[in-house]
Order: C-alpha cells, then sequence, then structure tokens
C-alpha cells in the first residue's frame, strides 16, 4: 500500500506556537498586579488625612546621621508669612497651576537652565515618594504622580505637607524644627522676615544660614518679602490662605 505523504504547500509558513505562562503563575501576578494597585491608591490616599512623618530621603539621612529633628505641625500651627514666603521664593503661581508650571518650565529652557521649574507640587512629590537626583527616571516618575497627587490633595494640604518635610538644614526637616533650630521660637511665631530669610535656604539648605545670609542673599530674602505681600495681594495665596 502507497503511504500517504503531506506535502506543505509552496509559501507557506510553519505555524507558531503560542508561549502561555502556566496557570497558577498568571494568576499571582494578577493578584501581585492588584496589590501593586491597591496599595499604590492607598499610599497616593493617606497623605491627605495623616502626617507624613519620613519620605525616603529623611530616613536615608536619619540613618546616616543617626537621628533627625522633626516636628510635624498642622498648618494652622504654622505662621502664615511662613507659607507666603515659601510660595513666593518657590512656585508663586502654586494656586492657579495643575501640578506643572509651564511658563516657569519654558523660561528654564530659554536660559539653559539644568535645573528650575520645579513647582511644589513636583517637591513634594518627590519628598514623599522619591529619591534625590537628577536622573530621567525619577523626573519621569515624578510627572505621572504629580497630578495624581494634585486631584487628591488640597492646595493647602499639599503645601502642609511640604512646609513640613522640605530640609532646612542637615538633619532638620519641617519648618517647626527649623524655626526652633535657627531663631528658638515655635513655627507659629516666625516674624515676616524670619520666614523669608527661612524661604531662601531652600535650594541649598546645608550651605546656608538664615542668620548670616550673605549679601545677595539678603536681597533675595527682601525680595520673597515683597513677594509674600504681593501674592496675598493679588489672590495668589487664596487656596492655602486661612
Amino acid at each position: 500500500m502507497a503511504r500517504k505523504t503531506t506535502s506543505r504547500k509552496k509559501g507557506s509558513a510553519p505555524k507558531r506556537r503560542r508561549f502561555a505562562l502556566p496557570a497558577g503563575l498568571r494568576k499571582w501576578l494578577r493578584r501581585g498586579l492588584l496589590a501593586f494597585v491597591v496599595l499604590f491608591a492607598i499610599s497616593l490616599i493617606w497623605p491627605r488625612f495623616l502626617p507624613t512623618p519620613y519620605g525616603p530621603y529623611m530616613m536615608a539621612e536619619r540613618l546616616r546621621l543617626g537621628g533627625i529633628s522633626h516636628d510635624w505641625v498642622a498648618m494652622e500651627k504654622i505662621a502664615p508669612d511662613m507659607a507666603r514666603s515659601v510660595v513666593a521664593a518657590e512656585d508663586a503661581n502654586f494656586c492657579r497651576h495643575w501640578g506643572f508650571d509651564m511658563s516657569a518650565i519654558r523660561a528654564a529652557l530659554a536660559n539653559g537652565a539644568t535645573r528650575g521649574g520645579s513647582t511644589i507640587s513636583q517637591q513634594t512629590v518627590k519628598n514623599v515618594y522619591l529619591w534625590q537626583g537628577r536622573s530621567w527616571p525619577r523626573k519621569v516618575i515624578e510627572a505621572a504622580i504629580t497630578p495624581l497627587a494634585e486631584v487628591l490633595w488640597p492646595k493647602r494640604r499639599m503645601l502642609e505637607i511640604y512646609l513640613n518635610i522640605a530640609e532646612f538644614d542637615e538633619g532638620v526637616f519641617g519648618v517647626e524644627a527649623a524655626a526652633q533650630h535657627y531663631y528658638n521660637v515655635r513655627a507659629k511665631d516666625l516674624s515676616a522676615v524670619q520666614s523669608a530669610r527661612l524661604a531662601v535656604l531652600l535650594p541649598n539648605p546645608k550651605e546656608r544660614d538664615p542668620r548670616n545670609l550673605s549679601k545677595n542673599l539678603r536681597a533675595r530674602a527682601a525680595q520673597v518679602l515683597d513677594g509674600a505681600a504681593t501674592i496675598q495681594a493679588d489672590g495668589r495665596s487664596d487656596c492655602f490662605d486661612s
């Protein structure tokens, strides 16, 4: 009896086998993804209601130094001049943007700046969730989280978090610790001048002392003092002023 032979049609490609993950592995991957989404959502929601005691950088500094100075205080216990000074110094349009100040970013790029244009919202997200440095991965993650934080956290709460975790000296975090460290007063008792001087520390807090500012930084503090009064007068502090 002749044996039947099969022949592949000319030009036809062999069928490819589809690679399939085992059912058990697929189930655990789905569970892992769901757990990640839930934990991520919780991590975005809880800062709206609860104090944020430590961010990654604060924890790293605590380990490196053997301890840090930090005392969380509610916005009601921070001098209004301090809140306005920080906004005037770091992000004058804080109340008017959705997390990114495009005009400030364009100005920074036009001036050839390698940094700048970062809003208080972006800085807060970085301090709460991310590491320090200028790497692109960090900036991409920061850019992804910032709009979500803007939706979930009121502006006043965003600024409250920022004021409580910003670094003001080596191992000194938050405005309450800074007020006591430099002026031996509580954050709610800071004067307008003291507030402006603390605000100019933020770009480089480890190398500046508000009690002994250079001539240029004293001039900058005077500008911040005027800027704080300006944003109060023109309504750019309405989103966080009590």
